[in-house]
């Protein structure tokens, strides 16, 4: 068990996703159009905020007032807000409030994806990259199989490999778009 994952410049955000699976899936849940950091600083914030990180709690919670209080928590408040909420309801409802159980209740790679797939704002990207942290940091062995073949945030186990994990994705989308750019075009 890691004791702290290194995504963000907050040692207490940090340790908080390292050691509650509902805020590492929120964490996830946010890590769109932010940076990272940002993303994985989201639980604690809302924590904060909203002084639980209960799921049936923050599922009965109007949430959207906490992501616009500033700073925001996220760029996108209002979306992000239901995205949460309806995490917060599927893992109360599911899983009764233990996200935990939606990896360690697996019995095989299929049904963690199935379980992680289930996830409200969880797509295949997220999928693999949360199984990718699952198996590296927490030892989860139904998420080995699940891990993709290129960097993920389950490489990242400190602030440079962060940093150089976010310099190659930098340097991936760039290559893409240089790609896009110089296809021809039909017509």
């Amino acid at each position: 068990m890691v004791d702290r994952l290194h995504f963000t410049d907050s040692d207490e955000a940090n340790e908080l996703i390292a050691h509650e699976p509902f805020a590492l899936l929120i964490g996830f849940v946010l890590d769109q159009q932010v940076t990272v950091q940002k993303a994985f600083e989201g639980p604690l914030v809302l924590r904060e905020r909203a002084g639980t990180l209960d799921a049936a709690q923050l599922a009965a919670m109007d949430l959207e007032p906490l992501f616009r209080q500033r700073p925001a928590i996220h760029r996108f408040p209002g979306a992000m807000a239901q995205r949460v909420r309806a995490l917060a309801a599927h893992v109360a409802a599911v899983y009764g409030g233990d996200a935990a159980r939606i990896w360690s209740g697996a019995s095989s790679p299929d049904e963690l994806r199935a379980n992680l797939e289930a996830l409200p704002g969880f797509g295949e990207m997220k999928v693999k990259a949360l199984a990718a942290v699952l198996a590296k940091r927490f030892g989860v062995a139904a998420a080995q199989a699940l891990v993709p073949a290129h960097p993920t945030l389950g490489d990242v186990d400190s602030p440079q490999a962060l940093a150089d994990y976010q310099a190659g994705k930098r340097a991936h989308k760039a290559a893409m778009r240089a790609q896009r750019a110089a296809a021809p075009r039909p017509g």
